[in-house]
């Protein structure tokens, strides 16, 4: 590596990922809409297997999940784990790699999957093969990662990094455990794991991808880009520290919460029911030391929309995290199980979460990667912003009224004991809801396609260009 090269930040690599999360953003979402039109419309697969609803569904989940967000967590673990420790990232052809081999593994995915060639475990389903170059890719990502941090010039570790180690040792010990598997062919295997176990180790994975993918990945962003954006320090450092490890402890034991009124041993039901409840705890915290950030200054959210969609997206994130131990509760989740209120669950905290959260990051740091100050329209991103939230709230009212409701009619019986209504009365009630479930998609979707525009617009106004490390003196590389 010559002086020069050393001198500066790898943007090359974040730059890359920043792109990739934009496209992905617009295709796992076009493929969302796609499958909820056929759950209006079933003859839309054409009668052609791998448009049919049960293989594109996988397809989306994939594509939104690890396309669009580990896309988006990679690249923005990068940048700021450079700029937290004041130097480049620990080998650039590793770093490459990663990249390279990341988006193998999401096309291998977008081939497969529509084949049928799946495992069937929900959000693992790829084979064996891919599989397995997922874990060598995210071995790389952690020595890339860690690599950094262990040559920084600033003594401290800033606590976004704590979470995106977190982020990347968990979903490393996940992703292996419950890949195990005895391969039979090149495109099929069979779980390590049978029965419950399988069902239990699977939403342990299952569970903590939300836990330590979804959430932990995605705190680290916002304990970076909050602060940037509003140039003020996070509200509570100490809560932050707090907040990681109450987190990391307690997600890791409530995954057995996805299995009530299953096989799984009652006991092994009620340690996911406490966790998940005691998990509503540092869930707040986090929000609320993200949203506190503003205090004394949150007229600032009237003019800045790149703010607006970070902190609307804690919003979300506190609703969700509310909810989620609400559902676990065994009473409550004797309504919720198998409807489609933990689809709103789900899209609460995905669609507001995480896609906020990431679409107001990738503001932040698109235009700082092409050598621009700002987006090449504020009034796009204000568009965006609002055709999103509207979007976000038609979706998951709709759900979770239409779950509700299914709850309510499945359990319903007669004074002699029969079930009052038959499951096509159920689906014939929820077919209005699943019609204001798509126009909520559709304007999500617009709303990446009108953020694509922007990002293309920016790009073509700027140049790709790498930052000088600023030198430190010693009192700053002990802050």
């Amino acid at each position: 590596m010559t002086e020069a090269i050393a001198n500066t930040y790898n943007y090359r690599v974040v730059r890359q990922f920043s792109i990739m999360t934009i496209v992905w953003g617009v295709i796992g979402m076009l493929v969302g809409v796609f499958i909820a039109a056929q759950l209006i419309w079933p003859e839309l697969d054409f009668g052609i297997a791998w448009l049919s609803y049960g293989r594109l569904r996988p397809l989306h989940t994939n594509a939104v999940i690890f396309a669009f967000g580990g896309s988006a967590l990679i690249g923005a673990s990068y940048f700021v784990v450079q700029r937290t420790s004041n130097v480049r990232l620990f080998c650039d052809k590793l770093a490459a790699f990663t990249f390279w081999g990341y988006q193998a593994v999401i096309v291998l995915a977008v081939i497969t999957l529509p084949l049928g060639i799946t495992r069937g475990k929900e959000y693992a389903e790829l084979e064996w093969p891919i599989a397995l170059l997922l874990a060598v890719v995210w071995v790389a990502y952690a020595v890339v990662f860690f690599g950094t941090l262990a040559k920084r010039k600033i003594e401290h570790i800033y606590v976004a990094n704590w979470f995106f180690g977190a982020f990347i040792v968990a979903v490393a010990m996940l992703h292996v455990v419950n890949a195990a598997a005895l391969p039979v062919s090149l495109t099929k295997s069979y779980s390590a794991y049978a029965g419950v176990q399988d069902a239990m180790v699977q939403w342990w994975y299952g569970h903590n991808a939300v836990g330590f993918f979804l959430t932990a990945g995605f705190l680290g962003m916002m304990y970076y880009f909050i602060p940037k954006q509003i140039n003020r320090p996070i509200y509570s450092y100490r809560l932050s520290i707090v907040h990681f490890w109450a987190l990391v402890f307690t997600y890791m034991w409530a995954g057995p919460h996805h299995l009530h009124y299953t096989s799984l041993p009652d006991w092994a039901q009620s340690v996911g029911m406490v966790f998940s409840l005691i998990l509503l705890a540092p869930s707040w915290g986090g929000m609320i030391n993200g949203i506190m950030t503003l205090s004394g200054a949150w007229s600032t959210l009237r003019s800045d929309p790149i703010l607006r969609f970070l902190i609307v997206s804690l919003s979300f994130y506190g609703m969700s995290t509310f909810e989620g131990p609400m559902m676990s509760i065994k009473t409550v989740n004797a309504l919720s199980h198998y409807t489609d209120w933990n689809i709103a669950h789900v899209h609460s905290g995905a669609l507001g979460w995480v896609g906020f959260i990431t679409i107001g990051s990738m503001y932040y740091l698109l235009p700082r990667l092409f050598g621009r100050t700002e987006m090449y329209s504020k009034k796009l991103i204000e568009v965006h912003f609002w055709v999103a939230t509207i979007g976000v709230v038609l979706y998951i009212s709709s759900m979770w009224i239409a779950g509700v409701m299914q709850g309510l009619m499945w359990r319903a019986v007669n004074v002699d004991g029969t079930l009052t209504y038959t499951f096509i009365e159920s689906v014939k009630a929820t077919f209005p809801y699943y019609v204001i479930r798509l126009g909520g998609g559709i304007l999500y979707l617009t709303g990446m396609i009108v953020m694509a525009y922007n990002v293309a617009k920016t790009i073509a106004a700027g140049k790709a260009e790498e930052a000088i490390i600023p030198a430190l003196s010693p009192s700053t590389a002990h802050a």
